[in-house]
């Protein structure tokens, strides 16, 4: 019970940092992409290994619940971006300019969390049930679909028409390619947590 509670902490808790870090662009490798990219594919593999140990429907509660939370965080940083400043300590705009993300950022991501992650669930579930065998092959299935289906979805609600054409196609290309290196090194993480049975 103590795992399951962990895994679910640190899957909605990871997406909430992967979020808030999205709001920073950063440049890699030569590649450009907001710097949740380094932390968000791990997400997959964390409802993976929820999967595995409390089954799908927690899983799919856990997803709901981490896109919940951040639309509560995002919905706080609004409320306090709106109070008035003290103007004693300075103006503070800063806050309001770095924490409050475009309304079309916010949806982008909300959207994408929830389509991708819950196809990456039945995907896994799909694997686990024709499959059987090659844990890390469950994790790199779904993770292999959910992950371009996420990136395009978040980049085209935030970004479509805002910028060319060949850069959107440019960013997803380059977030897709990080996330897959990220999801290979993520994916030992699977033989770390014991199934409750046949089912799992």
């Amino acid at each position: 019970m103590r795992t399951i509670v962990l895994l679910a902490l640190t899957y909605v808790i990871s997406t909430m940092l992967s979020n808030v870090s999205s709001l920073r662009i950063i440049r890699l490798f030569g590649l450009s992409m907001d710097a949740g990219t380094l932390l968000y594919p791990i997400t997959f593999t964390l409802r993976d290994l929820i999967h595995k140990k409390a089954g799908q429907k927690f899983a799919v509660f856990t997803i709901w619940a981490g896109a919940f939370f951040n639309a509560a965080m995002f919905l706080m940083f609004f409320l306090v971006a709106s109070l008035p400043a003290d103007l004693s300590v300075g103006k503070q705009a800063g806050f309001g300019q770095v924490l409050l993300p475009s309304w079309r950022i916010i949806v982008g991501s909300l959207v994408a969390m929830v389509v991708a992650e819950l196809i990456d669930s039945q995907v896994y579930q799909w694997y686990v049930n024709r499959v059987k065998n090659y844990q890390w092959g469950r994790v790199l299935v779904s993770n292999f679909i959910s992950i371009p289906l996420d990136t395009a979805i978040m980049v085209v609600i935030a970004f479509y028409g805002t910028i060319p054409d060949a850069v959107l196609w440019g960013v997803i290309l380059s977030n897709i390619i990080i996330k897959y290196g990220i999801t290979l090194l993520s994916l030992p993480l699977i033989y770390f947590v014991k199934k409750p049975g046949p089912a799992a």
